[in-house]
């Protein structure tokens, strides 16, 4: 079994799109204030050339960002870019292109900045899960490496993405709209891939994922979630005690491996419930569940919500987006 894969396991689950929506083009000063993003969203940034400042207001943390450097923001927290000058920013101009995003310019002649600016959209109620084991930043090094182990990399090939993504940005082209938003998607993915491949795996999912010795559970929980796991069984993939895996689990995920298996089966029960046709009960033996009563409980307190009451939601959303497409 690859101990890669769980990443295709996830976003089988997980629907996420991307879109971008805003390419930056600015002299120094400037400044880009971005507000809490809705619940499905995360916003990300690509500095394609130049030098930026993240700050965070709440935690009052700030980060410089060069070119090559890919920021998500999966909690979608409120934070702002800037030169870092301090220095009052110049106006900004701002143009709607026909691809759907907008080029905003000033005339600062002080250093120059290419960023990328859009947002991935998840796909509800997928956004706890990705919340809860995802970091509130994540920020990736787009490299371009020229070995023949680097060609290869996932730090190569996310720069090879980033060129992709600033070459259909810079003109309106027949189906730009379609392939910016298909970059933004992948984008995703090979920023996930390259931060937990990376030797300082952010905590979380991606650290977890990244560790050799716990690679094989994750795996396995990925591919077969609906499987009943036992702890020893998950032990043993990792050529571990039990009491040793649940301890390197905890240290690294911050949760345990029965919460995030919890989580998948919820996440799994969530995709069912939208098909009519296959009742609660069903859908409960499905995730592995034998009592519907443990699968109600436990759905409610993982999605905030009965399984009849996200049906009906689930069942809205789709009756409302049909109507717009009309």
């Amino acid at each position: 079994m690859s101990q890669v894969d769980w990443l295709s396991h996830l976003l089988q689950i997980v629907t996420i799109t991307g879109q971008l929506e805003v390419r930056c083009a600015y002299g120094a000063p400037w400044r880009v204030v971005w507000s809490q993003a809705a619940a499905n969203e995360i916003p990300y940034h690509v500095i394609v050339k130049g030098r930026a400042i993240i700050e965070d207001p709440e935690t009052r943390t700030a980060r410089e960002l060069v070119g090559g450097d890919v920021v998500l923001l999966p909690h979608g927290a409120a934070h702002v870019l800037h030169d870092g000058s301090g220095q009052t920013p110049i106006h900004t101009r701002q143009y709607r292109g026909s691809a759907g995003w907008t080029l905003s310019e000033n005339d600062g002649d002080g250093e120059q900045l290419d960023l990328l600016c859009g947002r991935f959209f998840i796909a509800p109620p997928h956004d706890r899960l990705i919340r809860s084991y995802m970091p509130a930043n994540l920020v990736t090094r787009a490299m371009n490496g020229h070995g023949e182990d680097e060609i290869g990399s996932a730090s190569n090939q996310l720069a090879s993405l980033v060129r992709l993504m600033r070459m259909e940005s810079s003109g309106d082209k027949a189906g730009g709209r379609a392939i910016l938003n298909a970059l933004s998607s992948a984008l995703f993915t090979l920023v996930l891939r390259a931060a937990s491949a990376s030797d300082s795996a952010p905590a979380g999912l991606l650290a977890l994922a990244g560790h050799p010795r716990l690679a094989p559970a994750i795996a396995a929980m990925f591919a077969e979630p609906t499987r009943s796991w036992k702890l020893p069984d998950l032990a043993d993939l990792c050529g571990m005690s039990r009491a040793t895996f649940m301890r390197h689990f905890q240290d690294r995920l911050g949760r345990s491996a029965l919460d995030l298996l919890t989580d998948l089966r919820m996440s799994l029960a969530a995709n069912e419930l939208r098909k009519p046709a296959i009742s609660t009960e069903a859908v409960a033996e499905t995730v592995g569940y034998q009592s519907v009563s443990a699968f109600r409980r436990v759905f409610a307190e993982r999605m905030g919500m009965t399984p009849g009451e996200w049906r009906r939601l689930a069942y809205n959303g789709e009756q409302a987006g049909e109507a717009q497409d009309l």
